[in-house]
C-alpha cells in the first residue's frame, strides 16, 4: 500500500535539510557486546545524545519550522510530561516562538525544571496525564496556540524520519532495523525512510508487555486499547496508537514484540555498564528485544540496528537498577 498521502520520503528529506544544522547526526557505533551475545552484527543508533537527550527534538523543531507567521506569532502549546515537552521547549526557543507546556503536577521536578530551562512557560495541572491534557485542550480553544501532537502528525512524523536517512548514511547494507513503539511516530517515520530506499530491510518495533496498545491493535488490524500495568518504559506508554501513525505501521512494520519489566531492567543495566550509555526505559526497548529469543530468527548473522531512542532518566532509577544488580551478584 502506498503510505505517501500520510508521509513521504519527500517529506523526510526535506525535514533533513530543516534540521541540517540544528539538530545533531547522533553516533551509531558497534556493540562488541551485543554482538557476541547475540550472533548479530550489532550497532547502536544513539538518540541519547541528541539535543534534549531525546529523538524528539526532531519532529518538533520539524513541525514549528512549518508554521506560518500568522501561528508564530499566536505561538505554541503542547501536553507532555517528558521528552516531547523538552523538544518542544527548545525547538521554540531556537525559531524564536513562545511556547505552553501543560504537564501534570504530578511530573518529576527535574523534567518541569528543564522545560522552564528551555525557555517555555509551564503551567501544572492535574494529577495525571489525561488530566492535563484536559487543560491544554480548553486552553488552545480560546489561546489561539497550535497544538503540537506528539507523534500523530505529518510534520512530526517526517522529522523523526531523519534518523533512517543517517542509518543508511552509515549502513547502507542494513538488514534489521529495531525500535521502540509509543504512540508510533518515530517507527512510522523510519519505516518510510527505510523502505523507501529497500524494501527489504526488517522493521521490528517494540513496546512493554504491560503497555502495547499499538501491538494489540496491529495485531487485531484495528485500533484498540491496550493497558494492564505501568512500565519502567514510560515514554512509551500510550494506550492508543495514532491514526496517521496506525496506518503507517500496519503497512511497513514487519514485526512488533513486547518485553517484560525484568528484560528492560536487564537491558538498561547493561546499556550502562557495557555500552557506557545512560538510556531511560523506553529507550532500552530495542536492546531488550534485541536480546530475546523472539527477535533471534530476524537478527542472527545480519546487520542489525537497535535505536536508543532517549537518555533522560533519572539517578534514582539508575540507582535503584544498579543496587538490584548489585544485590543478585553479592547473594550469587
Amino acid at each position: 500500500m502506498n503510505t505517501d498521502h500520510y508521509v513521504s520520503i519527500r517529506d523526510i528529506q526535506r525535514a533533513r535539510e530543516v534540521l541540517q544544522n540544528n539538530a545533531r547526526v547522533t553516533p551509531l557505533v558497534k556493540s562488541f557486546y551485543l554482538t557476541s551475545i547475540t550472533g548479530a552484527d550489532a550497532y547502536l543508533k544513539l538518540e541519547n545524545m541528541q539535543l534534549t537527550g531525546s529523538f524528539k527534538f526532531r519532529g518538533a523543531y520539524n513541525k514549528i519550522s512549518t508554521l506560518t507567521k500568522e501561528e508564530r506569532e499566536q505561538g505554541v502549546i503542547a501536553c507532555s510530561a517528558g521528552n516531547h515537552a523538552q523538544g518542544v521547549a527548545l525547538s521554540s526557543r531556537l525559531q524564536g516562538i513562545k511556547s505552553t507546556i501543560v504537564m501534570p503536577e504530578t511530573a518529576p521536578q527535574a523534567k518541569i525544571d528543564a522545560t522552564r530551562g528551555y525557555g517555555s512557560e509551564v503551567i501544572l495541572f492535574g494529577a495525571t496525564f489525561d488530566d492535563a491534557k484536559a487543560k491544554c485542550e480548553e486552553i488552545v480553544k480560546t489561546s489561539g496556540q497550535t497544538f503540537l501532537h506528539p507523534y500523530d502528525d505529518m510534520s512530526v512524523i517526517a522529522g523523526q524520519g531523519t534518523i533512517g536517512l543517517e542509518i543508511l548514511d552509515s549502513m547502507w547494507n542494513v538488514d534489521t532495523v529495531i525500535a521502540p513503539i509509543g504512540g508510533g511516530g518515530l517507527i512510522s517515520g523510519l519505516a518510510v525512510a527505510l523502505k523507501s530506499f529497500n524494501p527489504n530491510i526488517h522493521i521490528i518495533g517494540v513496546q512493554a508487555e504491560n503497555v502495547h496498545g499499538m501491538k494489540a491493535s496491529f495485531d487485531a488490524g484495528k485500533i484498540i486499547s491496550h493497558y494492564t500495568a505501568p512500565t519502567m518504559a514510560d515514554g512509551c506508554a500510550v494506550k492508543v496508537p495514532g491514526v496517521i501513525t496506525f496506518e503507517i505501521v500496519r503497512n511497513l512494520v514487519d514485526t512488533i514484540v513486547t518485553v517484560t519489566e525484568d528484560e528492560l531492567e536487564s537491558a538498561m543495566k547493561d546499556l550502562l555498564q557495557r555500552g557506557k550509555a545512560v538510556v531511560e526505559g523506553a529507550g532500552a526497548l530495542s536492546t531488550a528485544a534485541l536480546v530475546s529469543e523472539k527477535t533471534r530468527k530476524y537478527v542472527e548473522g545480519k546487520k542489525v540496528v537497535s535505536l536508543i531512542s532517549g537518555g533522560n532518566v533519572d539517578l534514582k532509577r539508575i540507582s535503584q537498577i544498579c543496587e538490584h544488580f548489585y544485590s543478585e551478584e553479592y547473594v550469587h
